[in-house]
């Protein structure tokens, strides 16, 4: 009797296991929350250490570089994203506008083709690569 009691509740569990494409999509949000509070504390769990961070003008940076110097954004609008899952390992593909505020005054707006791969981790969901490429003009 206990082993079906462990069966069932086993297979209970499996089936109420979030969806891995909501998840990412939880922690694409929080990750945006971070970056816009600049709240480097909430960023760094989301990170994972051998993260490469590629910016559309060919810097890649590292999760420290990441955390060190927060990006001056004012807001960041995401377009439906395209989401695949392989397992433990999901690619997230998309449009975004970022607008920044800029040194001199006033801002500058981005709009970027994103490719983001996030990996599932003792830790939670992580991002361990990120690739954008400028759209000129804007879609």
């Amino acid at each position: 009797m206990n082993k079906w009691l462990l069966v069932f509740v086993a297979a209970a569990a499996s089936l109420s296991a979030a969806d891995p494409k909501t998840e990412v999509l939880a922690s694409i949000e929080t990750w945006k929350q971070a970056i816009l509070k600049k709240d480097a504390k909430a960023l760094e769990p989301l990170l994972h250490p051998d993260l490469l961070y590629s910016h559309s003008d060919g810097r890649t940076e590292t999760k420290a570089d990441i955390l060190k110097a927060m990006p001056n954004t004012q807001s960041i609008k995401f377009a439906e994203p395209n989401v695949r899952v392989y397992g433990d390992t999901v690619l997230v593909k998309g449009n975004a506008e970022f607008v920044n505020n800029a040194a001199t005054g006033g801002t500058t707006t981005l709009n970027l083709s994103l490719l983001q791969v996030w990996i599932k981790t003792a830790k939670g969901w992580q991002l361990v690569g990120r690739q954008s490429t400028r759209l000129n003009p804007a879609p």
